[in-house]
C-alpha cells in the first residue's frame, strides 16, 4: 500500500491511522510541481491532484480523507467501530472535520484571499473548534475512551490552528499532549520530518 502525502498536510491523519491500525505502507511525497519524490507525474495517479491518496496493493486508488480513513479503520477493525451508533458518530465527526473545519482553513492557505474572507474563515474555525471542545469534554479521545478515525484528523486540524493562530479551547492542551505521546503519532511526525 502506498500513501501519497505532503508533509504536515491533511494526509498526516491517514499516516497516523495506518500506523495505529498496524498496516504496512510505503510513503511517497508529492511536490508543489505535482511530481512524486521519485519523479512520476502525480496527476496520472490521482487526477484530482490532491493528497491524501492511497494506492492499494492491487493498484486501486482511493482519494479523500473520509474515505481513506474509513477504509483504514475498517480493514483492521481498529479506529472505526464495526456497527451501531458509535460507528456513525465516528463518521459524523470525521465528516464535520472534512467539510466544516478543514474546508474553512482553505482561505488561510492562499495569498490572493481577501482579508474579509480570512476573517470569516477564522470566525467559523473558532466556532467549530468550540463545538469540538464541547464534544471532547474530559474524555481522552473525541468520542470516548478509544481513538477513532476522527482523532488523527482532529490532531492535524489542531496543528493547523496553532500555525495560523486560531484560538482554541484550553481543553485541547491535554488532548494534544496525549495524542503527541502516542507511538503512532510520534512515528508519523518523525517520518514526515515534523518532530
Amino acid at each position: 500500500m502506498i500513501l501519497y502525502y505532503v508533509s504536515g498536510a491533511c494526509s498526516l491523519a491517514n499516516h497516523i491511522a495506518l500506523i495505529e491500525a498496524n498496516m504496512a505502507y510505503e510513503l511517497v511525497s508529492i511536490g508543489r510541481d505535482k511530481r512524486t519524490d521519485d519523479g512520476r507525474d502525480f496527476l496520472t495517479i490521482n487526477p484530482k491532484g490532491c493528497v491524501p491518496t492511497l494506492e492499494l496493493d492491487d493498484g486501486t486508488v482511493l482519494t479523500e480523507n473520509l474515505a481513506i480513513l474509513a477504509y483504514i479503520g475498517e480493514q483492521q477493525g481498529a479506529l472505526l467501530p464495526a456497527a451501531g451508533l458509535a460507528r456513525w458518530r465516528a463518521l459524523e465527526a470525521t465528516s464535520f472535520m472534512t467539510t466544516e473545519v478543514h474546508g474553512n482553513f482553505k482561505p488561510l492557505f492562499y495569498p490572493d484571499t481577501t482579508q474579509a474572507e480570512k476573517d470569516t474563515a477564522r470566525h467559523k474555525l473558532v466556532k467549530h473548534f468550540a463545538t469540538l471542545a464541547t464534544q471532547l469534554g474530559n474524555r481522552p479521545f473525541l468520542l470516548g475512551e478509544q481513538m477513532t478515525i476522527a482523532d488523527p484528523y482532529l490532531f492535524v486540524m489542531l496543528r493547523w490552528a496553532a500555525n495560523f493562530g486560531i484560538e482554541v479551547s484550553g481543553r485541547f492542551g491535554t488532548y494534544l499532549a496525549r495524542m503527541t505521546s502516542l507511538p503512532s503519532v510520534a512515528r508519523a511526525l518523525a517520518e514526515e520530518r515534523l518532530s
